[in-house]
């Protein structure tokens, strides 16, 4: 439950500070999740053939298909479901949508496309006086702070 005094700052919209270093966390959860599927083909190959065990090869190409694949999976599941990713939890961010509710799974999956394929459209909270990002101009989100400023 939400106290009284927290409501004043209940929809106050992030930053680029605040979400830039959510964004650098869910990266880093990205890559940690990516570590983890190496782990994973490496032990299987290793369990499935020991005598002739090899490190898989890195492909490029496969590498970051994969990578881009399991970003836009994670934000869209978080942002559907809970609204915030791991980066935003420790930076007291959720994403809304219009009117302050959850973001529905497709406007989630098509933001999350979005933010993979073009990152650079966070930079726009600079400028815009509403501190919106490209994505959420075009999807009508809001990133705000999920708990009270100290």
């Amino acid at each position: 439950m939400i106290s009284p005094e927290a409501e004043p700052h209940a929809d106050r919209t992030a930053g680029i500070v605040t979400r830039g270093v959510a964004a650098v966390i869910d990266l880093l959860v990205v890559f940690v999740i990516m570590a983890a599927l190496y782990g994973g083909v490496v032990l299987a190959r290793l369990i499935f053939s020991p005598a002739s065990f090899r490190l898989p090869a890195v492909y490029v190409v496969f590498s970051a298909l994969v990578t881009f694949v399991v970003a836009v999976v994670y934000l869209t599941a978080c942002w559907a479901v809970s609204g915030s990713t791991a980066g935003a939890v420790m930076m007291g961010l959720r994403v809304i949508g219009r009117r302050s509710e959850r973001v529905s799974l497709p406007v989630g999956l098509l933001r999350a496309l979005a933010c993979v394929l073009f990152p650079i459209g966070l930079l726009w909270v600079i400028v815009d006086r509403h501190r919106r990002s490209l994505q959420d101009i075009v999807f009508r989100t809001r990133v705000v702070y999920s708990r009270p400023i100290a």
